[in-house]
């Protein structure tokens, strides 16, 4: 089991870890936000409020109609601590809390990447989620931190270097 705190009152973990009563009731869980596609029973707590998003892990999955009320959601859960997860809290659940990032926090895609990766280091959303993000950082901000590009490795997404900066591109590959 691996729970990953992002800041305070934000945590990300796999579906396991959803499941375990000493998991959210150390952490003081009041908002559970399911995006591992799976209906679950999670262990009674009082005051626990659960949000169900119904993605798979697939490319062309519109998980971006989601980012604008998972991130109200999180936002209202000031007094609570917030659980995302999805199955194995690699994908979805990751690209939901960099949504999150960006509108609630107004960090960019970029930024909000780097937080989560120290987090949790094995985060890989799929193309699809990173293309959605992108769009939405560019909704958000008018610009992009981040592009996708084609590798020997596949699409993937790169950070997009400022002008200041120099040296080799950054791609975002958690093998």
């Amino acid at each position: 089991m691996r729970v990953s705190k992002i800041s305070d009152g934000l945590f990300l973990s796999d579906l396991d870890s959803a499941l375990n009563l000493r998991v959210l009731s150390s952490r003081n869980v009041t908002l559970i936000i399911n995006v591992s596609g799976l209906q679950v029973s999670y262990p009674p707590l009082d005051s626990v409020q659960v949000l169900h998003v119904p993605i798979q892990d697939e490319p062309h999955a519109p998980l971006s109609l989601y980012f604008d009320s998972v991130a109200e959601q999180i936002q209202q859960n000031q007094t609570g601590t917030t659980l995302v997860h999805c199955t194995a809290g690699r994908s979805r659940s990751p690209a939901l809390i960099m949504a999150y990032l960006m509108r609630g926090t107004g960090l960019s895609l970029r930024q909000a990447y780097k937080l989560v990766l120290e987090s949790r280091p094995f985060i890989r959303p799929n193309a699809g989620f990173w293309r959605q993000l992108m769009n939405y950082e560019k909704l958000l901000f008018t610009r992009n931190t981040m592009q996708m590009v084609r590798t020997s490795a596949g699409v993937l997404p790169e950070v997009i270097q400022e002008p200041e900066e120099t040296g080799a591109a950054v791609y975002c590959v958690n093998v």
